[in-house]
């Protein structure tokens, strides 16, 4: 298992310093990564911006660095809601596809991308199938840059692992494969250790983050009392220190033959602020946490 270090927690999305592609790669690889996994959209690395100079620049910067790409993080959501006459998916099949060529370019040979949410006045199963369609044409284009194209358990159609399995062989496609992390099934009740054991010979890269639990209340004044929210609030706080069993995880992955990238991201506000020293602060914690509890099996 070899750690990469996700852009998205210097992308200033919440708040946080903002370093371009160059600066981070220079952090990363001060902070202790081997890898980085850079965010497929604007304010790192959008198809429509990375021509052959910004490549270029990046590929030098890994070079001089010593840091390898390994993987770039797609943003898609194949629901295919809104106006009838605009062709949301082809454009999110053109997208990917230009994703694969970058991820070529760079030397990273992973694509990460979503399935679909859930949309009012469609059924499931439709959202399913149009996923599932979209996702082997993507799959089938993404070959010819010889990428992998990993589907992340993060949105709601077939974000239960079983669910998922069963998604992978609809899509049957040999570049398919999975970005399975433990902060969904985490959230939702899922048994990590065998969440991961099965799933651990169908995926190429896991994304980790570490949370708590904040249980909401609401107050009734009627009957001078508090009522219980649902669901609880969830805030990233440094890894090791929040509510998901990585122990189990890891050792499902582990058990279960995983050896690619395990990625850190800061991809929510985070305990303690948004300021370069605390996202410092925070990844170089996930390098030590790592190589203590995992690497060191």
């Amino acid at each position: 298992m070899k750690l990469s270090l996700f852009s998205v927690g210097y992308a200033g999305l919440w708040g946080q310093q903002r370093l371009d592609p160059l600066a981070f790669i220079e952090r990363a690889a001060e902070l202790g990564y081997q890898a980085v996994m850079l965010m497929g959209k604007r304010p790192h690395l959008s198809p429509l911006d990375a021509g052959d100079e910004t490549v270029a620049a990046i590929r030098g910067a890994l070079a001089r660095h010593r840091v390898s790409c390994a993987a770039i993080a797609g943003y898609t959501d194949f629901s295919g809601g809104g106006a009838a006459e605009v062709p949301y998916l082809e454009m999110q099949i053109s997208y990917v596809e230009a994703l694969a060529r970058l991820a070529q370019q760079l030397g990273a040979g992973v694509v990460r991308v979503f399935t679909a949410y859930e949309t009012a006045g469609q059924s499931p199963q439709a959202v399913w199938d149009r996923t599932v369609r979209s996702l082997r044409e993507i799959c089938d284009r993404a070959a010819a840059y010889d990428v992998t194209v990993a589907v992340q358990n993060h949105h709601d159609i077939a974000v239960h692992s079983d669910a998922l399995l069963e998604l992978l062989g609809d899509i049957d496609r040999a570049n398919c494969k999975l970005g399975f992390d433990a902060w969904s099934p985490a959230l939702r009740g899922e048994d990590l250790y065998r969440a991961a054991l099965q799933m651990a010979p169908h995926t190429v890269i896991t994304t980790n983050a570490d949370y708590v639990r904040l249980p909401r209340f609401r107050y009734r004044p009627e009957i001078v009392n508090y009522e219980r929210a649902q669901p609880d609030l969830v805030r990233a706080v440094p890894f090791g220190q929040g509510c998901i069993d990585y122990q189990a995880f890891f050792q499902g992955l582990q058990e279960g033959g995983f050896g690619g990238w395990a990625s850190y991201e800061m991809c929510s506000p985070i305990r303690g602020g948004g300021a370069a020293e605390n996202l410092d602060a925070y990844a170089a914690g996930y390098v030590r946490w790592m190589r203590e509890h995992v690497l060191g099996r």
